[in-house]
């Protein structure tokens, strides 16, 4: 083991050991395109293999053409008939006959592995190396110590797995076969997946490829290269007996014909030289680089202690600083293991999921798939986030569809849910079809990425062009009162219903009557989309006869509101009360995770954001939700209360190996309840950006230095963390009230520092840079900088 940085790693004592779904505590690896997850014992262990591009079972329709049904709606709403209208595109839609469905992700296959006990093991441990992207399995029998490893390969874009043993006899038997299923309505699809296998294994090789629904086929090709020993074919399986080391190289295939695939993988993989380390080594460097892109540690102890043992600590109450480390690194390695730049961007499963027709695992827009991007930038890893708008540019004709037939509009409407090819409605239900935010929504990581890139060219051929799609859609949509002020309705705050709208009788019924007239987040969205126009076409040239346009539609959006408990509203009309008992906190968009409110312009506002925050009750909760939650009390600047959140979080809806889940499928009161309690590794990305929102807030014009430095994190550091023109590297120490750093600046920077309560007294000083003190106040300090130039913070001596 590596003692040199263990915070780097994660271990665990115990197996993977989930009743039937295993997969679900397997240790995962990735090259942001093919994902390996490794589960099982030491006698029989087993590999998931997955591909991003391999889905199934989703259908397209054509979507009719609906948009009458607008009028009617709010004809309806003008009459209050509220529930009737929420139902009415939705019912409308139905009786037409359409049947779109979206496409569940789809497991390429099960590597199984073999191997006999001669004596009872010890010592046994499971790890991953999160520097190298490496899972390792290694226990003792006896005298003899064994030893498991395995990556997939960034370099040559395959798994490579070996097995060692201190003794000369290893003996393994290796299989390749579809994964089994959990899910007793997937059992009639995997037999019919199971009728299209062909398998062939001759010399070192198996192959193995089956047919999708689509008619074509996937498959892999794997090679066994033995140091010694000697190998039989027995039953399907590839059989070596009595060799030092075993190493195992397999490729895959999707969207193929098995007898070119079969061939010309075989012919790559003999062509690969090189040990373990040899491929390790050219992968390491691919992958470190992403991996170091930023660095964050708060504790100096050299003790590694297992997932288990630091889980059981949290259990106590308390998330320790190692483990709120470790979910940090985590959760980058799963996100750059998970995704790469010219990809699909990264699901709520990673590519680690083991059934084929999970539970959310599709892209969704009303939060999940905002949060998984929220930490990117700041952390160095905007260079992944361009396969997020890839994927949803590739249906923007459905989406131009999507505004015309169903309500009449230019411009763009994107439904919540999505999988790649399906950009028309899906979830045919009110809280979803009516809610026309997710383009807006979308957009923020669209104009964020040129901010923080400063690529003109992208801002204009790109960012732009998809931001003026959501304009146009909400000018054909939006209507004005009689004080001439917008009117947005259909409006829905995802995924809540007003409180007089709850049912009575005290049944639970998931989305009741979410249709609404004045969202607060829809006026939010909005908003931001049109300043960022403005701004935008104003730094390009571009547009510029539109910008008027844009600025009056500004003056028409109301004020947001407060109501008699001293929080913003969640709906600006009068009809619809306030429900604190959900999970969404979508009206707090201008805090968090817009920027337009902040203590700096406008504390009484502020204030009221603050009061909606804490009015929201725990028992509704989830993973991801406990994640956003502990973003916007960072944003609030309350370090102690977005740290809470991360450890009610840690004792609840974290399994062992450390993937996030959307509930505690114990049912102790912390969460919402799902019995099966699906993995929603959003929450895992989320927990990254909590992190770095206690540690920096980032503006175009104002950072934040340690903004909501939680009590218990008395001392730290943190390297190369991004504003949108430059790094930033600060250590702390509280006990001692020093605080020393440097910020780098990429591109020219004009921009306002805050510097932490407890370190007034540092000195700025740098070649070159300008510093003068901010009209903000005494911790605020206005600084200019040149390209390549580097201010330094240290405390007076």
């Amino acid at each position: 083991m590596n003692k040199k940085n263990p915070s780097n790693r994660i271990a665990l004592k115990y197996p993977a050991a989930w009743w039937k779904n295993m997969w679900r505590e397997g240790l995962p690896s990735g090259n942001g395109k093919i994902g390996a997850s490794v589960t099982g014992g030491i006698g029989l262990e087993k590999i998931l293999i997955n591909h991003e591009g391999l889905w199934h079972l989703g259908k397209k329709d054509t979507l009719p053409d609906l948009s009458r049904t607008l009028n009617e709606t709010r004809e309806m709403m003008n009459q209050e008939k509220y529930l009737e209208a929420s139902w009415h595109l939705t019912n409308s839609l139905k009786e037409t006959g359409y049947q779109t469905r979206l496409a569940s992700f789809l497991p390429l296959v099960e590597l199984t592995l073999r191997m006999q006990q001669t004596d009872g093991f010890k010592h046994y441990r499971r790890e991953v190396d999160m520097e190298t992207g490496e899972v390792t399995v290694r226990w003792e029998e006896g005298k003899e110590k064994f030893e498991r490893k395995l990556f997939v390969s960034r370099m040559d874009d395959m798994v490579v797995y070996e097995i060692n043993s201190t003794g000369n006899s290893l003996t393994a038997e290796f299989q390749l076969d579809l994964k089994k299923t959990d899910s007793i309505s997937m059992v009639q699809r995997v037999k019919e997946l199971e009728n299209t296998i062909k398998l062939k294994v001759e010399d070192q090789f198996i192959f193995f490829a089956a047919k999708n629904d689509d008619n074509t086929e996937y498959g892999a090709v794997l090679r066994m290269i033995p140091t010694g020993g000697k190998i039989s074919i027995e039953n399907g399986c590839l059989r070596c007996a009595d060799a030092r080391s075993i190493q195992v190289l397999m490729k895959v295939f999707i969207k193929g014909d098995h007898v070119q695939e079969w061939s010309r993988l075989q012919d790559e993989l003999l062509e690969i030289r090189g040990n373990y380390q040899d491929l390790l080594s050219a992968h390491s460097p691919l992958h470190q680089s992403l991996f170091h892109s930023a660095s964050l540690q708060l504790h100096e102890s050299t003790d590694e202690q297992s997932n288990e043992e630091l889980l059981l600590d949290a259990y106590e109450g308390e998330a320790s600083l190692s483990l709120i480390e470790k979910l940090w690194k985590y959760g980058r390695y799963l996100f750059i293991s998970g995704t790469r730049r010219q990809g699909q961007p990264f699901g709520m499963y990673g590519l680690w999921g083991g059934d084929y027709q999970l539970m959310w695992c599709h892209r969704m827009a009303n939060e999940n798939i905002q949060m998984m991007y929220w930490h990117a930038a700041v952390g160095g890893l905007s260079e992944l986030v361009p396969a997020l708008f890839t994927y949803y540019e590739e249906m923007m004709a459905d989406f131009r569809e999507n505004a015309k037939k169903l309500y009449g509009c230019r411009g763009i409407y994107i439904p919540a849910g999505t999988t790649p090819g399906i950009g028309v409605p899906n979830q045919i239900v009110p809280v979803i079809m009516n809610w026309t935010g997710a383009a807006g929504w979308l957009a923020q990581h669209y104009y964020d990425y040129f901010l923080y890139t400063g690529d003109k060219e992208l801002l204009v051929g790109k960012v732009l062009p998809f931001l003026k799609e959501v304009a146009l859609f909400y000018e054909d949509f939006l209507v004005l009162n009689e004080d001439g002020l917008y009117q947005f309705y259909p409006s829905v705050s995802p995924e809540n219903t007003p409180e007089n709208f709850m049912p009575k009788d005290g049944k639970p019924l998931a989305h009741p009557m979410p249709t609404t007239i004045n969202a607060t987040m829809d006026f939010a969205i909005l908003k931001e989309v049109l300043l960022h126009l403005i701004e935008g076409a104003n730094e390009a040239s571009v547009y510029l006869d539109e910008i008027d346009k844009w600025q009056e539609m500004l003056t028409r959006i109301p004020q947001y509101e407060v109501n008699q408990d001293g929080a913003i509203k969640e709906w600006m009309h009068p009809n619809f009360d306030d429900r604190y008992h959900h999970r969404h906190v979508s009206h707090i968009y201008p805090v968090f995770p817009g920027r337009e409110i902040n203590t700096e312009e406008d504390r009484k506002r502020f204030e009221a954001f603050k009061a909606a925050v804490s009015k929201r009750e725990l028992g509704a909760q989830t993973g991801w939700s406990l994640a956003h939650m502990s973003c916007i009390y960072a944003r609030l600047h309350d370090g102690d209360k977005a740290l809470e959140c991360l450890d009610i979080l840690s004792r609840s809806c974290l399994l062992p190996n450390l993937f996030t889940l959307h509930n505690d499928w114990r049912n102790m009161g912390v969460s919402m309840e799902i019995e099966t309690a699906p993995v929603q590794l959003d929450a895992s990305m989320g927990i990254i950006n909590a992190v770095q929102e206690m540690l920096l807030y980032v503006s175009p014009a104002l950072i934040k230095l340690l903004p909501a430095l939680p009590s218990r994190w008395k001392k730290g550091n943190i390297k190369e963390f991004r504003f949108m023109t430059g790094r930033i590297s600060v250590s702390w120490d509280m006990e001692a009230q020093t605080l020393r750093g440097e910020i780098v600046a990429d591109r020219a920077t004009e921009i306002t520092l805050k510097l932490p309560p407890f370190a007034k007294m540092c000195l700025l000083k740098g070649k070159g840079v300008i510093t003068a003190q901010s009209s903000l106040g005494e911790a605020y300090y206005d600084i200019v900088m040149d390209k390549g130039m580097t201010l330094l913070i240290e405390p007076k001596s």
